[in-house]
């Protein structure tokens, strides 16, 4: 046309303007992008010129339409025909003119893909892929949408009652955030809630962190059960598994990142494709459009940060984009402040024991840490002792009172150190984890009202080394 400028110095051109085209174009245009539109239809381009979008008349396998582009205006050229032939065409026309252009092109499957890549485009988009991942896309939104709405109901058959929410024993940041979140969703939907815990709070973070978000606990052995309508648990899946709730209490809601069976509940979330049960009630703040308190998101972000060591351990993609969400809401000086309180003397006394009574067969480390008051402290031995050269996992086990409790560490990939605890200690206690993480309880028994702890200490640590060795295929004499 001789209204037509000699050079076009749009930033994206749109090459063949049917269904998938036109549709591009009109979201490009959308966000404010400088568009032409080219297509061999002079019907369809007269149609865009009626709707005010740029457009022209061009046939894709033509080399000199692509002289007509000022390539330093010009960033993106997508080829977006119905005919592969076409586009593979188009692909090497532009390949002569410039070789920086990114080139987006269509194809229809993945030869054609291949094709294309070899001849110079730089993504190529094949439309029954991404239509199955648009479907896939919407399934997985409906089944959150159908799951928050359950969620909700049970939250709202409360009214009128109060909600307990119970964590498990010696509650980390992880439990006792999400158990934060869970009592802000209720309070949202006007519901009381209190948040439930058995055992202490003994590691110096988890106490930083309830101190200075100053978040309310109650302590399960004052709590008056009978003055709850309904019970959830967080970051744990039954009373009486690794944890002091009582083993006839109905549970209604469990949410929780660990493995389990057999659990029974109104309402039950139980993920492992994600690297912390904050992570989930995050999603839910989302999914409710609940935006978090600045001591909620701190709370929460704190949770995320720890149970996956800095992001460094079981960490999923659900839990970065958590953390994202959760970024711009949080205090990042009482984070500095929960990361960095002082070592108590009794960490530092089970620290030193088991680095003096650790005994290690291969790349394995287990140590007995003596008789303890303080469980926290078990797994900051373990995660110091598995910095130790030469050492991918380790087991580290001490008896508070009555019960001997293991905290496991791992970085062997070809271990996963939850099920080794399983297998060697759930049929005389309960154990469990992940890959990178694990713990367990087991009851002394008759041997609880021993006198001689010496005597007791080599008891336990020999039946501890054998069947943890036992479960990894390593034999004793």
């Amino acid at each position: 046309m001789s209204d037509e400028p000699e050079t076009f110095d749009h930033e994206y051109v749109v090459i063949g303007c049917g269904a998938v085209g036109f549709g591009v174009i009109k979201e490009l245009v959308r966000k404010n992008k400088k568009v032409l539109a080219v297509d061999i239809s002079k019907e369809r381009v007269e149609v865009l010129r009626d709707e005010h979008y740029d457009a022209i008349v061009g046939d894709a396998t033509d080399a000199e339409l692509y002289k007509k582009f000022d390539y330093s205006k010009t960033s993106v050229v997508l080829l977006l025909t119905p005919d592969a032939e076409v586009n593979k065409a188009a692909i090497e026309a532009i390949r002569t003119v410039s070789r920086d252009v990114f080139i987006i092109a269509r194809g229809t499957d993945h030869k054609s893909r291949e094709e294309m890549e070899l001849l110079g485009a730089d993504f190529v988009v094949i439309p029954a892929e991404a239509l199955k991942s648009s479907v896939i896309t919407a399934i997985n939104k409906m089944e959150t949408f159908r799951k928050i709405k359950k969620f909700r109901s049970v939250i709202e058959s409360v009214k009128g009652g109060k909600l307990g929410i119970f964590t498990h024993d010696n509650p980390d940041p992880d439990a006792i955030s999400s158990a934060l979140a869970l009592k802000e969703i209720a309070k949202n939907y006007g519901v009381e809630a209190d948040i439930i815990y058995y055992g202490e709070i003994f590691h110096q973070e988890n106490k930083a962190m309830v101190n200075l978000l100053q978040i309310p606990l109650v302590r399960g052995k004052e709590a008056d059960l009978s003055s709850y309508s309904k019970f959830a648990i967080v970051d744990a899946s039954k009373p009486g598994a690794n944890n002091s709730i009582p083993k006839d209490i109905e549970v209604h809601i469990v949410i929780d990142h660990h493995q389990a069976e057999g659990v029974e509940a109104e309402y039950i979330d139980l993920r492992t494709d994600v690297g912390a049960t904050a992570t989930i009630l995050t999603e839910y703040l989302r999914e409710l459009k609940l935006v978090p308190s600045r001591t909620l998101a701190t709370a929460l972000f704190f949770g995320i940060r720890t149970e996956t060591d800095d992001f460094k351990k079981n960490t999923r993609t659900a839990d970065f984009t958590a953390a994202a969400y959760l970024y711009p809401f949080v205090d990042h000086e009482l984070i500095e402040k929960m990361e960095g309180p002082a070592i108590s003397t009794e960490t530092l006394d089970v620290l030193g024991a088991a680095i003096k009574n650790r005994q290690v067969y291969s790349s394995f480390l287990i140590s007995f840490a003596g008789f303890i008051n303080d469980r926290d402290a078990l797994p900051q031995a373990a995660d110091f002792l598995l910095r130790l050269e030469g050492i991918s996992t380790v087991l580290v086990f001490g008896v508070v009172k009555d019960t001997v409790y293991l905290s496991a560490r791992n970085k062997d990939v070809r271990i996963n150190i939850g099920e080794v605890l399983k297998r060697a200690f759930g049929d005389v206690g309960s154990a469990g984890g992940h890959a990178h993480a694990a713990g367990g309880q087991i009851p002394l028994g008759i041997f609880g009202s021993a006198t001689d702890k010496e005597a007791l200490g080599k008891l336990v640590t020999e039946a501890i080394k054998r069947r943890f060795l036992s479960a990894v295929g390593i034999e004793i004499e």
